[in-house]
């Protein structure tokens, strides 16, 4: 068999334009404010694609551009400043923050309401419970795509590999609260290949380029690849070597294209989220 592709792009646009509607019936405008420390060339890829998503959705925004050398104080009292703003609904700060900062302790200082990423302890305490205001984006992302493509995922096998906290934890907790049953696997799973083949569901978390290979994936299976890595030749790709496992899949995600933009649509719809809980809405 051959794999329907999910298309990540397409199902991004849709996403963005709902929230662009709901956004014209808005009281005030949403706002998100955008952290960048350092000059990491990737991080500046990813807030300039941002800045054009809230473009696009009508959202306020604003970035905060500023140079490696950046003390602790001073990031911390730029977070403290933003949570006292009322146009500023969303406060994200890029990562990876340069080596002496520490994340742990600007991710804290975020305010909860604000945390649009959903990094802040309390938050990540709200998801396990099951009562979030906010989802993770990209693992929020993957959910949206099986609900677009109409792939229930109660009482299906789900092996979620990777274990870290922006992606492999918290989509297992989003597939569990989905009725799932959830395998999460890691570097120290034994026998991996094998607990791959139960997969009804399998979500690919790990960025180690070709780590999914056919033999590794059962017939039918939806794989969905999270992972964004670059092979020897400087090309996108993900865990999944793609042409060969969507032989076998019954849905598949590409990558580049797949998981990558709705992380993106999801900031929006967290934004939208947090504009709602401060009366905007």
């Amino acid at each position: 068999m051959s794999a329907t592709i999910i298309d990540g792009k397409a199902l991004a646009a849709q996403v963005k334009e709902r929230v662009r509607q709901q956004v014209e019936t808005f009281s005030q405008r949403p706002g998100l404010a955008v952290i960048l420390v350092g000059d990491n060339p990737a991080s500046r890829v990813y807030v300039d694609g941002k800045k054009r998503d809230c473009a696009e959705c009508g959202i306020y925004s604003e970035e905060y551009t500023l140079p490696a050398q950046t003390s602790q104080r001073e990031l911390l009292e730029l977070v403290e400043a933003l949570n006292g703003r009322a146009d500023v609904d969303g406060i994200l700060c890029q990562l990876p923050l340069p080596q002496g900062l520490d994340e742990r302790a600007v991710l804290r200082a975020i305010a909860p309401d604000k945390d649009v990423d959903c990094f802040h302890p309390y938050n990540v305490g709200e998801l396990m419970i099951g009562e979030q205001s906010f989802q993770p984006c990209t693992p929020a992302g993957v959910m949206e795509m099986l609900d677009a493509y109409g792939i229930d995922v109660a009482g299906k096998h789900a092996v979620v590999l990777g274990r870290s906290n922006i992606v492999g934890k918290p989509q297992a907790m989003l597939l569990l609260q989905r009725n799932a049953t959830v395998t999460i696997c890691h570097s120290r799973t034994p026998d991996l290949a094998e607990q791959c083949r139960r997969a009804d569901i399998l979500v690919a978390a790990v960025g180690q380029e070709g780590l999914v290979t056919a033999d590794m994936v059962k017939e039918g299976a939806v794989v969905i690849d999270v992972a964004m890595n670059r092979n020897a030749a400087g090309k996108l790709c993900g865990d999944v070597c793609f042409e060969e496992v969507a032989q076998k899949a019954s849905y598949i995600t590409p990558v580049p294209g797949g998981v990558g933009p709705m992380t993106r649509a999801m900031l929006m719809v967290n934004t939208l989220t947090a504009a709602r809980l401060h009366g905007k809405g």
